[in-house]
């Protein structure tokens, strides 16, 4: 079993990753590039007025992957470590709720475009560089707390039995957004606000298509392994 599971989630992982990259070479990463063209003059001369030289040099010498074959292939890697973990967590749930057709992996899949991108996203959109945030470690314990809330909540709304069940779900779902997301003292973004929209739009999008690929393939993998 635990071998099935592995199986099904590494094919489904890598195909769903290479969806989404090309998706993000495509759409998501020249919106990136265009708000780093915002970011860069700024940020440079913010750098210049603060540090000295030696601190310049190490700056100018800390690696990242150059515009091209490097970003694609860093992206593409990460790409692949977050989808298969995600992959691992579908199918194992497979094996205790098994799907009864393939399309029902386009909603296993929604369920995880909502836990994981929708809910967070609606307190913390994405972000283009140059965008002033809140703490990070705040962020960070808000984004778990509501996608760990999402799960639970849902979980209840779809499977609970009884009213009393699936009220408690949405309570479960609304409170994150009742206490609210941290936000930075003052809204500051160098990018302009059409560009950041199209940008929180791409990635909604792109990460939708993602979700809808990576339950539609699990549940086709996991259901053709069964027999």
């Amino acid at each position: 079993m635990i071998r099935h599971i592995v199986r099904t989630a590494g094919f489904s992982g890598l195909l769903a990753a290479l969806l989404l990259t090309l998706l993000q070479a495509l759409w998501v990463a020249p919106l990136i590039l265009e708000g780093e063209t915002y970011e860069t003059p700024a940020a440079q001369h913010e750098h210049a007025d603060a540090a000295g030289a030696e601190h310049e040099h190490e700056h100018a010498e800390a690696w990242e992957p150059e515009n091209g074959w490097q970003r694609v292939l860093s992206t593409a890697g990460g790409n692949l470590v977050v989808a298969v973990g995600f992959a691992l967590m579908l199918v194992a749930l497979y094996t205790l709720r098994a799907p009864g057709r393939n399309a029902q992996g386009l909603l296993w899949g929604l369920g995880g475009f909502a836990v994981f991108c929708l809910a967070p996203n609606l307190g913390l959109p994405p972000e283009l560089p140059g965008t002033q945030a809140a703490d990070l470690a705040l962020r960070q314990t808000w984004w778990i707390g509501t996608a760990a809330s999402t799960a639970a909540g849902l979980a209840l709304l779809v499977f609970g039995r009884g009213m009393l069940l699936k009220a408690l779900g949405l309570a479960i779902v609304l409170v994150p957004h009742l206490i609210g997301a941290p936000q930075p003292e003052q809204h500051a973004s160098l990018a302009p606000e059409a560009l950041e929209q199209q940008f929180v739009i791409a990635s909604l999008v792109t990460n939708a298509v993602f979700w809808l690929a990576l339950g539609l393939i699990s549940t086709w993998l996991f259901r053709r392994a069964r027999g």
